[in-house]
C-alpha cells in the first residue's frame, strides 16, 4: 500500500494549510508590503513537510540532529513566520504584527540569528539551495566520522523550498550539480513550480526541462501534478526519503497567489492583496467574518501536538549523545569540542610551523603548510578549492579526497565552481562542527561574492582562501590580476580582509582566521616572499594579529617617514631602505588587516602611526581606494590605478613603479 493511502490529511490539516496561508497574506496586508503569492502557493507543500516530515524541537533550535528546512525564495517569509509562530518557536502575535518593521524579529527575508528557526539568510535566489548542499554535506561528513552500531548521532535530512527563480540562477546550477556527483541523498529540494515571475509567465524566460536537467545532474526528480493536493505531496517526500543514491527534486505544480483574485498573475508576488482583495481570499477559504490574525484552537492543537512528538525524539537523542561518550570517550569529547565550537587546548603550539628565513616562500605555499599543521590538530577543518588546488595549496596531504566512496575525506573537490563552492562554505558553517574553508585566485573572488557577502551577514566562520593576489599573477596578464578586489572586500562589513607579507605573518594571520567569530579572506602571493623570520623581526610573532605594527624602526630612532605596506610590498620596501641614507629616517609599518587594525585602541593606532609623522607613502599593487586614511593629505599612495597587462611579473611590477628605485624616490621626496 502506498504512502500516499496511509497518510491521512483531514480538515484539521487543511485548515492548518490556509491558517498559514490566511496569517501570511494577513502579515503583507499589515506591512503594506511584501510578497503574498508565494505563501498562498506554497503553504500545502510545507505543510506536507513541517507537519509530517521535519525533525526538530522548537524548544531546542540548534539540535544537532534536526531536519534543516531552508526557505531559498526568501521573499516568502511570511509563510515561514507563520509556521515558526503556530509551531512554537517564541515568535509572538506581535512579532508577526511588526512584519518587515525596523529591527522586528520577522525581517523582510528570513535572517539567521534573528529569528529562533530560520536556519540560513535568504533572499538573494539560488543561495538556499547552494547552501542546503552544504548542510547535507556536513550531515554525511558528521556521520561517517562519528556514527557507530548503535548510535546513529547524525541522521538527519535537509530540505529546501525552491522557486521558479532559484531554479534560473547559475549558483543553483553549479550546487545542484556538485551534489550529484557527491550523491547527497538526504538532500530533498522542493521546486515550487508556478511559472509565473515579476515580469509575466516563465514561457519568457524558463522554458527548458527542469525534470531532464536534474536527472542529468544525477538527481531523482519526482512530479506532483497538483500541489494542493497533500497526499500527493506526501508520497513524493516518502519517495524522495527512500532513495538511498540521489538527491531528490520534487517537481509540484502550484498556483501563484493561489485563493486571491490575483492569482495567477504577476501582481501576486510581490504585491499586498489590498483590502478587499485579502477580504475575497479569507472568504474563499473560510475565514470570512473571522477578525485578522485569527487561528482556530484545533489549528493550534494541532501544532503543539507535533512540537510535542518532536520534542520526546530530541530527548532521546541527547540520551544517546551521553551513552555514546561513555562507550567511545575519545569520539565524544572531540565531537562535544566541535559542535560547541570550541578549538582545542593549545593549538597554537602543536600546529606552529618553523619556516627557515635563507628560503623565499610565497604566502600561498606558507598557508599550504600551515593548513596541514592545522589539520592534524582540526578534523573540524574542511575545505578544498574550485579546481585550483595546485595552485592554492589547499590540500590536507594524506587527507584523501571527500567523495560518497570516502565521506570522511578531507578535501573537497568543488570543480570549476566558485559560486557553489562560497555557498557550501555557508551551509557547512551553518551547521556547525566545521571550519570551512575554499580556494580561489583572488580575482575570481567576483564568481562567489555574493555568498562571501552572505557569510558577513550571517557572521559565519568561513576562510577564504585567495592567492595570486595582486599583478604579480604576470603572464596571465589583467584578466587574473586583481587589481579592485582588495578594495572591494574590504569594503564589506564584517569580513577580514588580511594580507600577509610573508610566511611567519600567513600563520599568524591562519590563527587570526580559525578564532575570528565571522568570514575572513586571505590575499596571498604568486611569488616567493622573503621570510620575516621573528630572530630579524620579533614584532612579526604578535604584530599581525594587531592588522598593523612597527616591522622595522627607523634606526635613527624618531621616524620622520613612514612606508605603510602590505603583502609583497612590505619587503619592497625593506628592500628599499637596503643601504640607503633613508634607513635611518623611515619607519616601516606593515599592515596586513585594515580591520583588525582599527580594532586596536586609539592609542595603540597612534603608536605605529604617528599622527605628527605626515610624511607618508603606502604600498600597495591593488587600487589606491581607501589608502587616503593612512596616506593622509600629505603622504603619497603607490597602487595600480589601471589594469595590468601579460609579461612576466618583474617587468609588470618594474612598469607600474613598483621597484626599490622608485620607492627610494617617492620617500626622497617625501623628506626633501
Amino acid at each position: 500500500m502506498s504512502a500516499a493511502s496511509t497518510a491521512v490529511y483531514n480538515r484539521k490539516d487543511q485548515a492548518s494549510v490556509n491558517t498559514l496561508r490566511i496569517l501570511s497574506a494577513e502579515m503583507v496586508e499589515k506591512a503594506k508590503s511584501g510578497h503574498p503569492g508565494l505563501p498562498l502557493g506554497a503553504a500545502p507543500l510545507a505543510y506536507v513537510l513541517w507537519a509530517r516530515f521535519l525533525k526538530h524541537d522548537p524548544q531546542a533550535p540548534q539540535w544537532p540532529d534536526r531536519d534543516r528546512f531552508v526557505m531559498s525564495p526568501g521573499h516568502g517569509s511570511a509563510l515561514l513566520y507563520a509556521w515558526l509562530h503556530l509551531a512554537g518557536y517564541g515568535l509572538s502575535l506581535d512579532d508577526l504584527l511588526a512584519f518587515r518593521q525596523p529591527h522586528s524579529r520577522t525581517p523582510g527575508h528570513p535572517e539567521r540569528g534573528v529569528t529562533p528557526g530560520v536556519e540560513a539568510t535568504t533572499g538573494p535566489l539560488g543561495q538556499g539551495l547552494a547552501m542546503a548542499v552544504g548542510l547535507a554535506l556536513a550531515e554525511r561528513t558528521l556521520a561517517a566520522r562519528y556514527n557507530r552500531p548503535g548510535f546513529p548521532l547524525f541522521d538527519h535530512f535537509t530540505y529546501v523550498l525552491a522557486s521558479d527563480g532559484d531554479l534560473m540562477e547559475g549558483v543553483s546550477a553549479e550546487a545542484a550539480s556538485l551534489a550529484g556527483t557527491q550523491q547527497l541523498h538526504k538532500l530533498v529540494c522542493v521546486y515550487d513550480d508556478n511559472r509565473v515571475t515579476i515580469e509575466g509567465g516563465t514561457e519568457l524566460t524558463f522554458t527548458e526541462e527542469v525534470r531532464e536537467r536534474f536527472i542529468a545532474y544525477g538527481w531523482q526528480v519526482i512530479t506532483v501534478a497538483d500541489g494542493e493536493d497533500l497526499s500527493a505531496v506526501h508520497q513524493a517526500v516518502e519517495n524522495a526519503r527512500s532513495e538511498l543514491e540521489r538527491p531528490s527534486l520534487i517537481v509540484a505544480r502550484t498556483r501563484l497567489g493561489a485563493g486571491s483574485p490575483k492569482e495567477g498573475k504577476s501582481e501576486a508576488h510581490g504585491e499586498p492583496l489590498g483590502a478587499e482583495g485579502l477580504a475575497a481570499t479569507k472568504a474563499f477559504y473560510g475565514f470570512a467574518g473571522e477578525p485578522a490574525f485569527f487561528v482556530d484552537a484545533r489549528v493550534r492543537a494541532n501544532f503543539a501536538e507535533r512540537a510535542s512528538s518532536r520534542r520526546a525524539e530530541r530527548l532521546k537523542w541527547e540520551e544517546l549523545l551521553g551513552e555514546y561518550g561513555k562507550n567511545h570517550p575519545e569520539e565524544g569529547r572531540e565531537l562535544v569540542r566541535r559542535l560547541a565550537g570550541a578549538l582545542p587546548d593549545g593549538l597554537a603550539d602543536r600546529a606552529s610551523v618553523a619556516f627557515p628565513k635563507e628560503k623565499p616562500v610565497a604566502t600561498r605555499a606558507a598557508s599550504g603548510t600551515v593548513i596541514n599543521a592545522l589539520a592534524k590538530e582540526l578534523p573540524e577543518l574542511l575545505g578544498g578549492s574550485a579546481d585550483l588546488g595546485p595552485s592554492n595549496k589547499t590540500a590536507v596531504s594524506g587527507g584523501g579526497s571527500l567523495l560518497p566512496l570516502n565521506p570522511v575525506g578531507r578535501n573537497i573537490h568543488f570543480g570549476v565552481r566558485e559560486a557553489a563552492m562560497g555557498a557550501v562554505m555557508n551551509g557547512l558553517a551553518l551547521n556547525g562542527g566545521f571550519i570551512p574553508y575554499g580556494g580561489t585566485f583572488l580575482v575570481f573572488s567576483d564568481y562567489l561574492r555574493p555568498a562571501l557577502r552572505l557569510s558577513a551577514l550571517m557572521g559565519l566562520k568561513a576562510i577564504y582562501v585567495l592567492t595570486h593576489d595582486s599583478v604579480g599573477v604576470g603572464e596571465d596578464g589583467p584578466t587574473h590580476q586583481p587589481v579592485e578586489h582588495l578594495a572591494a572586500l574590504r569594503a564589506m562589513p564584517g569580513l577580514l580582509v588580511l594580507r600577509p607579507a610573508d610566511a611567519y605573518e600567513t600563520q599568524a594571520l591562519w590563527n587570526v582566521a580559525i578564532r575570528h567569530a565571522g568570514p575572513s579572506a586571505l590575499a596571498l602571493s604568486r611569488q616567493n616572499l622573503p621570510v620575516l623570520h621573528p630572530s630579524d623581526y620579533p614584532a612579526v610573532s604578535d604584530g599581525p594579529a594587531k592588522g598593523g605594527y612597527v616591522l622595522k624602526e627607523a634606526e635613527g630612532g624618531s621616524p620622520k617617514a613612514l612606508a605603510i605596506a602590505t603583502g609583497s610590498e612590505v619587503a619592497l620596501a625593506l628592500r628599499a631602505l637596503e643601504g640607503s641614507p633613508l634607513a635611518r629616517d623611515v619607519r616601516v609599518v606593515s599592515l596586513p588587516s585594515w580591520e583588525l587594525f582599527e580594532r586596536q585602541s586609539p592609542e595603540y593606532r597612534a603608536s605605529v602611526l604617528p599622527p605628527e609623522v605626515t610624511r607618508r607613502l603606502t604600498l600597495e599593487a591593488g587600487s589606491p581606494l581607501g589608502w587616503e586614511r593612512y596616506a593622509g593629505p600629505s603622504g603619497k599612495i603607490l597602487a595600480v590605478r589601471d589594469f595590468g597587462f601579460s609579461g612576466p611579473a618583474e617587468s609588470v611590477f618594474k612598469e607600474l613603479g613598483f621597484t626599490p628605485e622608485n620607492v627610494r624616490a617617492l620617500l626622497e621626496g617625501l623628506l626633501a
